[in-house]
């Protein structure tokens, strides 16, 4: 599932690959990854 994340002031989107329990998203992009907050979605 494609997720968006922000890592300070810049989004990142990427495949979504969990949640740490600080309450933060992790995403992949390509062979990186990924720790931020993630953005709410809109219905």
């Amino acid at each position: 599932m494609l997720r968006t994340i922000t890592v300070g002031t810049i989004s990142v989107q990427g495949m979504f690959e969990g949640n740490t329990a600080d309450g933060k998203m992790v995403v992949r992009v390509d062979n990186r990854l990924y720790k931020g907050r993630p953005v709410d979605r809109k219905s």
